[in-house]
């Protein structure tokens, strides 16, 4: 009984390191986006809309880092804070994913505050796949910018 379960052991440990050998493999020309644990979240969902005023474009696809390919009907929450730092409803908004994993939302130039540069705090859930917390932080006096976010898959 016990070299049988030693053998099974043996087994189940080999099929997981080539399971993640294959993913890691397969994984290498999508690598995940880094995260950003850092946002204003946890005061519920934004509302659904794609803008929130004129003055920037922001642009991006959310893509599977197991092989690259798009995640529709990802959600993409989006939180700016006005000038003095504050992190309020009308400066926020959800986005979904199309089928090609797309996204698009417009909203005033993000405000600079404390030192900080300009930038927008972004959360994204997606079924099947870990939460990612990022953060775009746009060119100076840019008009339009694009981001490219890569999910990792959940763990088993």
């Amino acid at each position: 009984m016990s070299r049988l379960r030693g053998a099974l052991t043996m087994v189940v440990v080999t099929a997981c390191a080539l399971a993640a050998a294959t993913t890691a493999v397969a994984a290498t020309g999508c690598p995940p986006t880094v995260a950003d644990a850092f946002g204003p979240f946890g005061r519920g969902s934004p509302p659904l809309r794609a803008s929130i005023g004129k003055g920037h474009l922001l642009t991006g696809v959310i893509l599977s880092s197991l092989d690259c390919r798009p995640i529709p009907g990802a959600r993409v929450e989006l939180w700016q804070s006005n000038k003095k730092g504050n992190y309020v409803r009308a400066l926020s908004a959800t986005v979904l994913a199309d089928r090609n994993g797309r996204f698009r939302f417009e909203g005033p130039y993000p405000a600079a505050y404390e030192g900080r540069p300009a930038h927008i705090h972004l959360r994204v859930v997606a079924r099947g796949y870990e939460p990612l917390l990022s953060r775009y932080e746009p060119a100076r006096g840019s008009r339009r910018g694009a981001m490219r976010l890569v999910l990792l898959p959940q763990a088993v």
